[in-house]
């Protein structure tokens, strides 16, 4: 006889091996609450339970730590509708603007009267790339890898901290491909970032004891696209993957008497590390 699956008492259609520990009732990512020991649901934090604090006091959080929204999709929906704006207007501008968004590290451009790129002071580049796309099938993957990844994240880690992961996995997959790939190929793409949120998805599946085999199946899966594949940035990918996995082991695993330093201060040594990359690199090829 088979073990009937349990699903969460607010969304049916999610399995899910997490409880509340006041009412016992299982709950999902979006539902869980962080308590001093394990999640509490949202009606139990609401009413405080017994514990003589006020609603308010007892503020539904994530399980980093963020605030519990109304909207749990609304930045991957940002994120999304930037991606596919600035992919607009690529698709009516033309070359001229890919060659200005995208990573470059240092090259001669006849358009203009000197070198263009990261090392020339176009610290933009580094952010803007991860925004760009030329293809159709490029922006159709990276979308919909966005859209599938992005929102279980989002709920998860809260807004703030989820854009975090993002846009740090993104600029440490720029800055691996600054400093592995020759100083004149363009780079651009959201690959970084997606590579980041995978690494990001298994850490927190882990984290919630989730069957892991689905994303480690698809992160290999990704990985070998990416190394037998022509015209990919495997630096840009590896990049991203080893920062959002580190970010988000910050953030999900950060001890709840420390969650905001051990957080943020994840976050601020990814970017410290991503700095010292791109200076290296910018020393080398200006030296």
């Amino acid at each position: 006889m088979e073990d009937q699956a349990v699903c969460c008492y607010r969304h049916p259609d999610r399995e899910t091996g997490v409880r509340c520990v006041r009412c016992d009732r299982p709950i999902c990512p979006d539902c869980m609450v962080s308590a001093s020991v394990g999640f509490q649901c949202p009606e139990c934090v609401g009413s405080g339970s017994g514990t003589g604090q006020s609603p308010r006091a007892n503020a539904p959080r994530t399980v980093a730590g963020g605030t519990v929204t109304a909207d749990p999709r609304l930045v991957t929906k940002v994120l999304l509708g930037i991606n596919l704006a600035v992919f607009i207007a690529v698709y009516f501008v033309g070359d001229s603007l890919v060659d200005a968004l995208s990573l470059v590290g240092k090259a001669y451009d006849p358009r203009l009267p000197g070198e263009v790129g990261v090392a020339n002071g176009e610290w933009y580049r580094l952010l803007t790339s991860m925004f760009a796309h030329k293809e159709f099938w490029h922006i159709g993957f990276n979308m919909l890898s966005l859209w599938w990844l992005g929102p279980p994240l989002e709920a998860a880690l809260g807004r703030v901290r989820f854009l975090a992961l993002f846009l740090l996995a993104g600029l440490g997959g720029n800055a691996l491909a600054y400093l592995l790939t020759a100083q004149n190929m363009g780079t651009l793409g959201a690959s970084g970032a997606i590579f980041g949120m995978l690494g990001g998805t298994a850490v927190l599946m882990r984290r919630l004891k989730y069957d892991m085999r689905p994303v480690v199946v698809l992160l290999a899966l990704n990985l070998l696209i990416t190394f037998t594949w022509s015209n990919i940035s495997w630096q840009a990918h590896v990049g991203g993957l080893v920062v959002g996995t580190a970010v988000a082991y910050g953030m999900v695993h950060a001890p709840r008497d420390k969650r905001a330093l051990t957080q943020w201060g994840t976050a601020a040594l990814m970017l410290l590390a991503i700095a010292a990359v791109v200076a290296v690199r910018t020393v080398q090829l200006n030296g």
